[in-house]
């Protein structure tokens, strides 16, 4: 059991903590009642906040769509006044460009474009907008009269800026050769660059608004008669400048070619004539007397078009690249084969004559026509490479343009060749025509020029030969095939012409015949080993030369039969033995005299003829001489020294006429008219 004292503490105790947890549980009492009363005080004051928010509210809103309504106004009176003010300009374009429009554009491009832009912008208005309006019509007038203007100031500028190119520039152009080794280049401006540049926007903007191609044609047509304008006068700079020493190049060239003299001088293009050319056409025209001025004339005219084919190719590149910067891309093509038509036509025009001159030349047999068929149709095909890279994109008739006059031309150059080789083949026997001395006939000497002549234009002869061809070899015909073919052509007239001389040397008698074909054979075997000709025959006959060297052999030795009678004067046929003391029968005397007056009178005869004969070449003439002295003086000296001393005569002076040593100077002077 507790004791009394310690229940008594634990008593007051808990009667304290009971008393502490009442103040607590008061203490919690009076902050309930005061919290009670702040929040009951804050939600009065919080009713009190809304009631005065909503009542600004109910206030502000109001006065705040009414402000943003007022703005709303402010802007849309704003946006009406700008339009308005944007719509009456409109109405104000016809008046403020009227007098520009009216003006033209002449010196103040830009703000007449200006002007048309504005105009435009009116059209597309009042299209829109208002198309009723009057206003639409008199900005359409005005716009149409602006490019009418427009037009107007794009044909002036092309007409009065565009200007034939000179002919020395185009020579400049034409000649200038990387072996010269002229650093500068030539260039050609064809427009000055302030009225290019003109013209290009003029040329824009009649693309973009204007909706008109006119000026396309006007363009082609203007630029087309310069390019042909210049190419007719360099034409004529050759008929009035061109003289036998060459073509009259431009004082630049002739200058740069005094400073540069170790430099190769300038070749014209495509065009090697020399001596041989104008003897050629001399000798194998049939007419005389003026041909030498005639000749002057031909070698100036095919001068002339090989360079304005080469003139055409540079001046149509260069017009290509005006057009570029002035013709839209997709009318570029297009206008440029406009633009040529004229100039290309009028070369195929004029190539076209000669070709009809040079047939109507090989009817007479002038074959001096077939020299301008090679030079013009070797530089047309080294040409074409450049000629189908400028006619690039034009239509297929202005392609082939070209082709076909080569064709033409190589047609009627086989057609030369193969009637050449026919005419050599039947030139009629004239005996009034022949040589009386002998000597080289003209068909001969005709025919190793012309030969001579090909050399020059191998390649092009030999095509000319190919396209002629039908066979499956022509088809993939290489230069090797073309060369054996005018091996072969070479060796066709070299045989027809052998066989015409056999049949003309008929007319002589038989000791001239042989000098003739000697003189001819000869002829042909040194012009052969002097030339390259000698190398194309041995493509198809490796033996024409010792071929030849044997027919010349062979007709030495047919002369010399000629001098027969005069060497069987010495032979000991039925001449008397002369025995010594004894004395002559007059049968015996009659025999001696007989061979000596035979030997004087046939020696005399011979000589006389045939010191009228020509042998040219000087080593066959020696020869020949040295030949038959040796046999005759020989047989001489023998008769000599066996009658000389013997009186068969009582005239000695009468019979044995002349001592060996003339009789070796008579021979000495055979062939030599001059003697």
């Amino acid at each position: 059991m507790i004791p009394t004292e310690e229940a008594s503490a634990r008593r007051r105790e808990i009667e304290e903590k009971l008393k502490q947890e009442e103040e607590t549980l008061s203490f919690i009492r009076d902050s309930l009642e005061k919290s009670d009363q702040l929040t009951k005080n804050m939600v009065s004051i919080l009713s009190s906040f809304e009631s005065r928010l909503m009542k600004l509210e109910n206030s502000i809103i109001p006065v705040h769509k009414q402000t943003e309504n007022l703005q709303r106004l402010q802007e849309n009176v704003e946006k009406t006044l700008f339009c308005l003010d944007h719509v009456i300009s409109y109405y104000h374009v016809a008046k403020d460009t009227e007098k520009i429009i009216r003006e033209g554009p002449t010196g103040r491009l830009e703000e007449y474009l200006a002007c048309m832009a504005k105009i435009q912008k009116a059209v597309e208005y009042f299209q829109d907008n208002n198309p009723d309006s009057p206003e639409l019509n008199r900005v359409k007038l005005l716009f149409e009269k602006g490019k009418e203007s427009l037009e107007s100031e794009f044909r002036s500028l092309m007409a009065r800026h565009s200007k034939p190119v000179p002919p020395i520039l185009i020579l400049d152009l034409i000649t200038l050769d990387d072996e010269m080794e002229l650093q500068e280049d030539v260039t050609l401006e064809h427009l000055p660059e302030s009225v290019l540049q003109d013209i290009v926007r003029i040329s824009g903007w009649l693309v973009e608004y204007g909706r008109n191609q006119d000026f396309m044609n006007v363009y082609y047509q203007i630029r087309s008669s310069q390019l042909d304008r210049s190419i007719k006068g360099l034409k004529e700079h050759f008929r009035k400048n061109s003289s036998s020493s060459g073509v009259p190049y431009s004082p630049a060239i002739q200058n740069k070619r005094k400073d540069t003299p170790t430099k190769k001088p300038i070749k014209r293009p495509g065009h090697e004539h020399d001596l041989r050319v104008k003897h050629l056409s001399d000798t194998l025209s049939d007419k005389h007397g003026p041909a030498a001025g005639r000749d002057d004339m031909l070698d100036m005219e095919i001068d002339a078009y090989i360079h304005c084919v080469s003139a055409f190719i540079k001046l149509a590149q260069s017009e290509y690249q005006l057009l570029t910067e002035i013709i839209p891309e997709h009318h570029q093509k297009k206008t440029f084969d406009s633009l040529i038509q004229e100039s290309l036509d009028n070369l195929m025009i004029e190539g076209d004559n000669i070709v009809s001159a040079a047939r109507k030349a090989i009817i007479r047999h002038d074959y001096s026509a077939v020299l301008t068929i090679f030079p013009i149709l070797r530089h047309l095909k080294q040409t074409k490479p450049e000629f189908d890279q400028v006619l690039q994109g034009t239509a297929a008739s202005t392609k082939n343009k070209l082709p076909s006059l080569i064709t033409s031309m190589e047609t009627t150059g086989a057609k030369a060749l193969e009637d050449f080789a026919d005419n050599i083949k039947n030139n009629p026997d004239k005996e009034y025509n022949m040589p009386k001395d002998g000597t080289v006939h003209e068909l001969t000497s005709n025919a190793i020029l012309f030969l001579q002549q090909l050399l020059d234009f191998q390649e092009t002869a030999g095509a000319m030969l190919a396209s002629q061809e039908t066979s499956s070899s022509a088809s993939s015909y290489s230069s090797e095939f073309s060369r054996r073919l005018l091996s072969t052509y070479i060796c066709k007239v070299l045989g027809n012409l052998q066989l015409n001389l056999l049949s003309k040397s008929k007319v002589y008698e038989e000791s001239l015949s042989a000098i003739f074909l000697l003189n001819n054979y000869n002829y042909i075997l040194k012009s052969l080993e002097k030339s390259e000709l000698i190398q194309l025959v041995a493509v198809t006959q490796k033996n024409a030369e010792k071929s030849y060297r044997e027919h010349i052999e062979q007709q030495i030795t047919a002369y010399q039969r000629s001098w027969l009678k005069v060497t069987d004067s010495f032979l000991d046929r039925n001449l008397p033995v002369v025995q010594p003391g004894v004395k002559l029968k007059d049968k015996e005397r009659q025999a001696i005299k007989d061979r000596f007056k035979g030997f004087n009178d046939c020696l005399e005869e011979l000589c006389k003829i045939q010191k009228a004969w020509a042998i040219p070449d000087t080593e066959q003439r020696d020869k020949i001489r040295k030949t038959q002295k040796n046999i005759v003086l020989e047989t001489y000296s023998a008769l000599l020294s066996r009658y000389g001393n013997v009186p068969f005569t009582k005239n000695p002076e009468k019979y044995i006429k002349y001592r060996v040593e003339q009789v070796g100077e008579m021979i000495e002077k055979l062939f030599d008219t001059s003697a």
